[in-house]
């Protein structure tokens, strides 16, 4: 039986976990916190996911050597938290492919998922699980597509089929960087997507934002190496509609709620909030901030820079110009 180590039991590792051991994999789901794991153990049942219960051949631990007998490991931790995670605990994974399972760029060095694994273990094969999923929707069972971004065909082979099954659909990818921007990018004009209809302005507005916001997208993720078609695919354009049209998504709801002129929900994990900054400053640095009107707009309304209306107003009021 092909065994997988998860590490971080939130909404989404508790998910991949669940599923993975649906399809017969042993599992081995690492938790930060000790308290969750005991839980886990006792009850079997993840009240993060709305009561779906793990399989037998899903064990939980609080010690990361227990995952040492994995030849995969899935880093489902928030991408923000991922740096920091590698540098205390890099020396302790031993796998042979390390996959993240986060979406963004890591603020304090503008950063992917990958670069930060290769960074902290440079003897592992270093990967990206993303695409259009809910956590929930995995947890119980239903079907989801996914990319998985590789440097190496052979390895993301191997790694495809060790993760695939009746559940989880694994598309490979050797575009890492397209793989990573795609998933980076949608939380911001997914943000900007909960915002235009937090406002009041309509879904053909929505329609509108989400066009101009792909474009950017591409425009931004080609500039810097990826291929545009890969942004054409599930890790972009297919995540990029599940999370500016359904209000399970962390990124649409906060949009929505200072769309609203309302408190977002602090207790949660937006990536797209962080990956807004770093992306502009990356854009910064290329000199290219014209090329990402939304993403510039979206990180200073989350910073409290402007206000709603006044970002609305400039970005209609930018000049006319052919598609």
């Amino acid at each position: 039986m092909t065994r997988i180590g998860v590490v971080g039991a939130g909404a989404f590792g508790t998910a991949l976990a669940i599923a993975l051991g649906r399809q017969g994999r042993e599992v081995r789901l690492w938790a930060r916190d000790p308290r969750d794991v005991s839980e886990l153990r006792q009850s079997r049942v993840s009240r993060r996911l709305g009561g779906a219960m793990l399989p037998e051949n899903v064990s939980v631990t609080a010690d990361l050597a227990d995952l040492k007998g994995a030849n995969t490991v899935l880093l489902a931790t928030p991408m923000q938290a991922l740096g920091g995670f590698l540098a205390q605990h890099g020396p302790v994974l031993t796998a042979e492919h390390l996959v993240a399972c986060c979406k963004g760029l890591d603020l304090a060095t503008r950063a992917g998922p990958t670069a930060l694994i290769r960074q902290a273990c440079p003897g592992a094969q270093a990967m990206i699980l993303t695409g259009p999923s809910f956590a929930a929707d995995i947890a119980h069972g239903q079907a989801t597509a996914l990319t998985l971004g590789c440097g190496s065909d052979d390895a993301g082979r191997g790694v495809q089929q060790a993760l695939s099954g009746h559940i989880l659909r694994i598309y490979r990818n050797t575009d890492v960087i397209g793989a990573e921007l795609g998933g980076a990018l949608k939380n911001v004009i997914a943000i900007a997507a909960g915002i235009v209809i937090g406002a009041g302005l309509g879904e053909s507005a929505r329609a509108a934002l989400m066009t101009r916001g792909f474009a950017e997208m591409v425009r931004f993720a080609t500039r810097l190496g990826a291929r545009p078609e890969t942004l054409m695919g599930l890790s972009g354009f297919g995540d990029l509609v599940l999370t500016c049209t359904s209000d399970q998504s962390r990124n649409f709801r906060h949009g929505m709620a200072l769309g609203q002129g309302a408190a977002p929900d602090s207790t949660q994990t937006v990536e797209g909030v962080a990956t807004a900054q770093a992306i502009v400053q990356q854009a910064r640095h290329l000199g290219a901030l014209q090329d990402i009107p939304v993403t510039d707009m979206i990180a200073q309304v989350t910073l409290g820079k402007i206000a709603v209306p006044t970002a609305i107003q400039t970005l209609m009021s930018r000049p006319l110009k052919e598609e």
